[in-house]
């Protein structure tokens, strides 16, 4: 449908020999938006949207006018606009249930009565199978081989589903296995900065946009791209058309001045930004960067800090279209006349940034002079606790004492059955360089390069007891890496290739060997991983380590040399030299002309267009997979990978109103910064475990169980997997680890699946209690999926990250908030107590409720929750019983 086009807004541009119609913004503030040139450049992206999507429904003249009077408001109005993003951008470990959701709709809908194919993408989708590769095999040439033959074994049945979906769906793309990672091939080729589609007869170009499902979509904000992660049932609905329903921004400037100093890498500056902005809190808002310090800024390096927006709590971390956009897009081998086309508009729409431009008008502002930054790492459990390298020793030393429990036991060290060696305390067991987030720099990649060149040559090598592995994010860094002769130098310290994908970041390590394993467990000793990620919570990267760092790739590759966490790299040796002479950080580290050298030799044009000229092809495991035919899928109930979901049975064309929660009992009580990771597990597969059992009783043997993100189509096996992280600690059980919960009034003690399956069996609604930041993390919809099919009916918490709270509407669940002062502790919860939530079946947006809480010994207490379904949109989802059933309903009538 054409825009009603209110403000006079569309016109033609011309680039070249070919001609655009587009939605320009100098003719929007002349026709009745003043000043809105001088909004951020991300909400013109967002006004433009608005302008081009004008219908007087999902989007009005009121709408636009809105984001134009953020001029005054600073964003604080909280207004609801519906965006539409140009694609939609999906991981495997979040695709696939994605893909079985439309599988299952098309099967409701086939029940209803309506044309299963009306059940298709309307926007292009990209999957990228990225998150399935594990290091088994590392340290040798046979490494990557191994674990490619090993990925394939586990995931056929995945693999088969998602062969079927790319040829029963239109509009949908799969990028198969050994590519690279999403996010990097998204930076490095699908991208194209301003988008443009065929319709009506005219090209339409405008702002290239997207939803993913993964939070580090944010990622290519770096490139002039506004988007962000959303959980995967909101973009199913974005797939679907539907608007993704979002407050008005505020929008936070954060202005860089000055230039790195030498030997300060990319990832010493994002850990920075990323303590700035979790200090200043900009949970739900955009983050904007501007000021002189983008002046020499390479594009990689804006990368980097926009893909940790989730780790900085923004929506977004956007960067405006300039020089240095346009150099990467040629260098990577975009088409010219796109280029053309991104310099034209992102002129002619005030979106281009230059060194004379103007600040634009923010909400609030933030700075940072680049020459301040310092060699740093995050560590050891979250991802804003940014140290020093210079303080990293004693920062372990602290957290030993402090966060471990462990004091007076710095000198412990454990013997390793079959060495001549021990480990203590801090000892790296694994040292990764890996993720989306440094693995697209190729500053940081060459210097790891050059950093084990002169190690090597010094007669250095990497402690026995590290688990090294390199994962890039894309076939073009193998490339200039083996070209350059920097991949042999990281093989001589054990970094070989171990696969394209995002391995350690996701918690996809491998095992420790087994006798390293054996020596943590036996002493109880506080391992150590230092990686090049964006994520290090608790136990997420491997269940035997339990101190995590983030730091750049010459890090990683130092810290495998020292072995130690109680190694402090800026005054003590790493090691000693072949020469019989201590080897210190200093002598081995590269300097920025040595990087560059190597760059501007080894990383061509040539190179990005050979590798992605046949992208989706794959190789010769892929093009064997065969898949089935049909618009429909034909469910194999023996399949413990892919199963057909419950989401819809018993479905009907009316929705049922939502009814209130009387007596729900409590599932669990937990603390602050409960992560996705916490509540919907991504690792290994505990044998013990009800997933395990599930597994076991369908005749999967241990060996085989895979990790729970690679069963995220399978509901039997993430329901049972939920809140099963061997990390979490549920305060109805104090000081014990792991999915456990109590069983009221009897007091029986299980894990969290059986607990809640028992209550279900009686007709019991279930709660769950939780504090500050809850749902914090990956952009992980079976969290908000395995909750609902638990049998919870609400999650009361201090304070929500943005995307699980959305995520828990779009399942039916209803997310509400203390207020300000009060929390389950400060109630003297223990878990033992009945709650009940009256007015769910006439709840408003944002309205304030009360909750009836019984003790155990009679006493009654009125608490008041805010509901924080946040917008009508939200409303309906919720009322249908979740964003499927809504949108399943709308393409049914």
């Amino acid at each position: 449908m054409a825009s009603l086009d209110s403000f006079k807004a569309r016109k033609t541009l011309q680039v070249g020999s070919k001609t655009y119609t587009y939605y320009s913004l100098k003719a929007a503030e002349a026709n009745g938006l003043p000043g809105i040139s001088a909004l951020p450049v991300s909400m013109k992206v967002l006004l433009e949207n608005l302008l081009r999507f004008e219908d007087g429904r999902s989007v009005s003249k009121g709408d636009i006018e809105a984001i134009a009077a953020f001029l005054t408001n600073r964003g604080k109005a909280e207004r609801e606009i519906a965006f539409r993003p140009a694609r939609v951008l999906m991981q495997d470990f979040t695709g696939v249930p994605a893909v079985v959701d439309l599988a299952a709709m098309r099967d409701a809908m086939k029940a209803l009565g309506g044309d299963p194919t009306r059940i298709n993408p309307l926007v292009p989708v990209d999957l990228v199978i990225d998150h399935s590769v594990v290091v088994d095999y590392f340290g040798n040439n046979d490494a990557f081989k191994n674990n490619v033959a090993r990925e394939y074994e586990q995931n056929q049945e995945r693999y088969r589903f998602l062969k079927w979906g790319q040829s029963a769906f239109d509009n949908f793309r799969v990028v198969p296995p050994g590519t690279g990672i999403c996010h990097q091939v998204n930076l490095e080729y699908l991208a194209q900065t301003v988008w443009t589609k065929e319709e009506d007869g005219v090209t339409v170009a405008y702002p290239d946009t997207l939803v993913g499902t993964d939070s580090h979509t944010t990622m290519v904000n770096g490139l002039g791209v506004l988007g962000w992660g959303v959980g995967g049932i909101e973009a199913e609905a974005s797939m679907l058309g539907q608007p993704n329903s979002m407050l008005i921004p505020e929008v936070i400037g954060f202005r860089l001045t000055g230039k790195l100093p030498a030997g300060v890498t990319a990832t010493d500056l994002v850990l920075t930004v990323t303590q700035m902005l979790r200090k200043k809190g900009v949970v739900g808002k955009f983050v904007e960067f501007f000021g002189q310090g983008l002046d020499a800024m390479t594009l990689e390096d804006k990368a980097t800090i926009a893909n940790m927006a989730p780790e900085y709590g923004a929506t977004c971390g956007f960067f405006p279209v300039d020089a240095e956009t346009l150099r990467y897009l040629d260098k990577s081998g975009r088409d010219a006349d796109r280029i053309a086309l991104v310099e034209a508009y992102s002129k002619e729409q005030g979106m281009f940034r230059t060194a004379a431009s103007f600040d634009p008008v923010f909400t609030d502002i933030l700075e940072l002079d680049l020459a301040t930054v310092l060699p740093s790492l995050a560590g050891p459990k979250r991802p804003q606790d940014r140290v020093l390298l210079s303080d990293a020793k004693a920062g372990f030393l602290a957290a030993l004492e402090g966060e471990f429990k462990k004091p007076g036991e710095a000198g412990k060290t454990q013997a390793v059955a079959g060495t001549d060696y021990g480990i203590g305390h801090g000892a790296v067991t694994i040292a990764a360089i890996t993720s989306c987030t440094n693995t697209s720099n190729p500053s940081v990649l060459v210097a790891a390069g050059l950093l084990a060149r002169k190690a090597a040559a010094k007669g250095l090598k990497s402690k026995p007891w590290v688990k090294t592995s390199l994962a890039p994010g894309s076939q073009v860094v193998e490339a200039y890496l083996s070209q350059s002769g920097l991949q042999k130098d990281l093989d001589a310290l054990g970094f070989n290739l171990v696969g394209f994908g995002c391995t350690t970041c996701i918690g996809n390590s491998g095992p420790l060997p087994e006798p390293i394993s054996e020596a943590v467990n036996k002493g109880d000793i506080v391992a150590a991983a230092v990686l090049s990620g964006n994520r290090n919570f608790e136990g997420r990267v491997n269940p035997d380590v339990k101190a995590n760092y983030l730091a750049s790739p010459p890090l990683v590759v130092a810290y495998a040399l020292a072995g130690s966490l109680q190694v402090d790299l800026t005054l003590e040796p790493l090691g000693i030299g072949s020469d019989g002479k201590p080897v210190f950080l200093a002598d081995i580290w590269p300097d920025g002309a040595e990087i560059q050298a190597v760059i501007d030799e080894f990383v061509t044009q040539a190179m990005f267009k050979s590798k992605y000229a046949d992208v989706f092809k794959g190789d010769e495991n892929w093009q064997k997979i065969s898949a089935p035919a049909g618009q429909t899928y034909a469910w194999d109930e023996r399949s413990t990978y892919v199963q057909n979901p419950p989401y819809f049975d018993g479905m009907t064309k009316t929705p049922v109103p939502p009814t209130d929660v009387h007596k729900a009992r409590v599932l669990g009580l937990f603390l602050d910064s409960i992560t996705t990771d916490h509540i919907s597990p991504a690792g290994s597969i505990k044998a013990a475990s009800p997933a395990g059992e599930y597994l076991r009783d369908h005749q999967v043997r241990p060996v085989d169980f895979n990790q729970y993100g690679t069963r995220r189509g399978n509901h039997q096996v993430m329901m049972r997997g939920t809140f099963a992280n061997i990390r979490i600690k549920n305060q109805m059980l104090p000081g014990i680890e792991g999915g456990l919960s109590i069983h009221y009034p009897d007091g029986v003690e299980a894990p969290i699946y059986d607990v809640a399956m028992r209550y279900k069996a009686e007709g019991v609604p279930l709660v769950v209690f939780a504090g500050k930041e809850y749902g914090t993390g990956s952009s992980r919809d079976w969290a908000a999926k395995g909750t609902k099919l638990l049998g919870v009916r609400a999650v009361i918490a201090q304070s929500f990250e943005r995307i699980h709270r959305s995520n828990l509407v779009g399942m039916g669940v209803v997310p509400f908030t203390f207020a300000e002062g009060t929390s389950w502790q400060t109630l003297g919860l223990k878990g033992d107590e009945t709650v009940t939530i009256e007015g769910i079946e006439t709840i408003k947006p944002r309205a304030t409720i009360e909750a009836e809480i019984t003790f155990a010994d009679g006493k009654v207490v009125k608490v008041p929750l805010l509901c924080r379904i946040d917008t009508l949109d939200e409303l309906d989802y919720f009322k249908n019983g979740g964003i499927l059933q809504f949108v399943l309903r709308n393409l049914a009538a």
